[in-house]
Order: C-alpha cells, then structure tokens, then sequence
C-alpha cells in the first residue's frame, strides 16, 4: 500500500468534504506533505492521519479552528490541557445558555396552552399572582395606538432579546384613570424579566410584590379592553374589593402568533384589596 494519498483518497478515509481539506490547506491547519508542482494535485503522507485524526477530535468538541492551528503546529500536554479547559468553560456556559432557552421554551409552551383554554375566558377570578420583576417605559399611549416602537425601546434596554417573544409585554392604566373610568389612554408599556439579568437595564427596573388581583381573559386586543375594565370595576365594587394599585393588561395571544384573530387572548390584571 502506498504511503501517500491524494486529497481524493483522503476525503474517502476520513469522510470529509474535498472542499473542506483545501479550505484547511488554504489556512495553514493540514496541508499536503507535498504537491505535484505540475499537476497542481496534493499528496498526503500516512504520517499525517494522526494529526488530522486530533484535528477532527478538536472539531468535534467545538473547538475553534485557529485554536485548533495554533495547538497541532505546536503540540504539547499543557497546551492541550489549557484548550480543553477552555472549551470545557465554554461548553458549561453554553449548556447554561440552553437551560435558560429550554426553560423559556416550557414556559412559553405553558403559556400559549393556558391562554389558549376556552373555558378561561370572560370569566372574573380572583387570583394570586407572584413576585414579579418588570422593566417599564412610562409613555402616555392611546388604546390604538401601534406598540410597536415601544416595544422596540423596551427590548433594546434589555440584555436578553427573548423577552418580547415570550409574550410578557403588556401596558400599564394607573388607578386614576380606574377612578375615572378613562381607558383609552395607559400611562406605561412595560416588560416581564428575570432580575438578575437585568440589573443594568436604561429604564426603570420594578420588582412587584406577590399580588392579589381581579383578572379576566377575553378574546380581542388592547383595543377590546375597555368593555372588561367596566366588568372588572363592577365586580370589584359588588363584592367589597377596593382598587389598591395600576392595572396591568397583557395581550398572551395576537398576530405574532396566529393570523386568526378570534384566537386573541388579552388578561387585565386589577390588583385589590378589601375594603
């Protein structure tokens, strides 16, 4: 058997696309022993499977490809261990970055399916909520305007981008205009997030205490909502509940999630007390 192999023979051995070995050649990290300087073909020696075999290895965990250079040219015990510490770090914060995602994923799963029960809707509950932390932007905004913008400004103030996606946006009406029975204008838009990612936020970081409220979930928009409040404020009334802060009105289910718009689902939050 001969001891040198064309880049051919070398693709077939180790399974690896022609254009991937000249792409290693082309940046210094496997070249040919040698190439023909009139064929322009590239010869490799057996020699030289063992350093492609740790090059594939170092692949396989994730290893960058100039870090993978920079240790086959210069192999060494403490050079390896170094480059598998760091992947090893790498890979933990990674695996820390998928928890977060899956853990995100469940919620929203739980989310959508809970929005999603029929038998939930128009019906006035009392509910207790948890602690909750929030990034708000105090904003004077009509009940059609297009949220757009401002969700934009809050999802920018924010170091997680995943926040909007996981439908926890949603506008604040202050007891005042509760008092008044005004609903067409909300005094802020804010953000659900986990606090101690969030700490360095450019808006205002809230931390709401676990809540006693009077929610209710209907089919529609914030456009839809004033009808609700009047239920919420009747209800609250017949049954010796006093308005105790802002409400908090949040769409679980709109066009980012279905074209059907009978499928909306919005919840206000009125947070009581008793008289």
């Amino acid at each position: 058997m001969s001891s040198m192999f064309l880049i051919g023979e070398i693709s077939r051995l180790f399974q690896i696309d022609i254009r991937t070995l000249r792409y290693y050649d082309e940046m210094g990290l496997f070249t040919p022993a040698s190439v023909d300087e009139q064929t322009g073909y590239r010869y490799y020696s057996i020699e030289q499977f063992e350093s492609l075999n740790t090059i594939l290895y170092l692949k396989a965990l994730n290893i960058p490809l100039k870090e993978i250079r920079q240790f086959v040219h210069n192999r060494n015990l403490d050079d390896i261990l170094s480059l598998l510490k760091e992947q090893r770090s790498r890979t933990e914060q990674k695996i820390r970055e998928y928890e977060q995602i899956q853990k995100k994923i469940v919620q929203r799963i739980h989310q959508i399916e809970d929005a999603a029960r029929t038998e939930e809707l128009f019906t006035i509950r009392l509910t207790e909520l948890p602690e909750r932390t929030m990034i708000k932007l105090k904003q004077s905004i009509h009940r059609s305007d297009n949220l757009e913008m401002w969700i934009r400004h809050l999802e920018n103030s924010s170091p997680s981008k995943s926040g909007v996606f996981l439908g926890q946006v949603g506008l604040i009406l202050s007891a005042a205009s509760l008092a008044e029975h005004h609903f067409d204008e909300y005094d802020a838009i804010f953000l659900f997030v986990e606090h101690d990612k969030h700490s360095s936020s450019k808006l205002d970081l809230i931390t709401l205490p676990a809540q006693t409220c009077l929610t209710i979930r209907f089919v529609g928009t914030h456009a839809d909502a004033a009808l609700h409040y009047e239920k919420l404020l009747r209800h609250a009334e017949e049954t010796g509940y006093a308005i105790k802060e802002d409400a908090l009105e949040i769409t679980y289910i709109d066009y980012g999630l279905t074209q059907d718009a009978s499928k909306f689902v919005t919840e206000i939050q009125l947070p009581v007390k008793k008289d």
